[in-house]
């Protein structure tokens, strides 16, 4: 980045951010090639696993009979959508580390 002319408010944030993890000791990796490549796969799959979850759950609240079992049915998908995003999370954050 240039110092020329004003900054946006999100210029500013970022080198908050960039001075206080300098700081804080931790060093920014760019991530390579294959480290990228890697990570758009995992991100690739857990939408796959998600709108398949989806179209099953979408199917799952034509057949059900009742609010509970609305209600479980959706609590149910809310929670498989978000063990698949802690999964994909851990999976990149393996990834990225993998670098140190």
């Amino acid at each position: 980045m240039t110092d020329s002319g004003p900054k946006s408010a999100y210029e500013l944030a970022m080198e908050r951010l960039r001075q206080k993890d300098k700081e804080g000791g931790i060093v920014e990796r760019s991530l390579t090639a294959e480290q990228k490549t890697t990570i758009a796969e995992a991100r690739r799959v857990y939408e796959a696993k998600v709108a398949e979850r989806e179209i099953l759950h979408r199917d799952s609240l034509r057949h059900a009979k009742s609010m509970e079992e609305l209600q479980k049915l959706n609590e149910e998908f809310a929670r498989d959508r978000d063990r698949y995003g802690r999964d994909r999370d851990r999976k990149i954050a393996e990834i990225r580390e993998s670098s140190a």
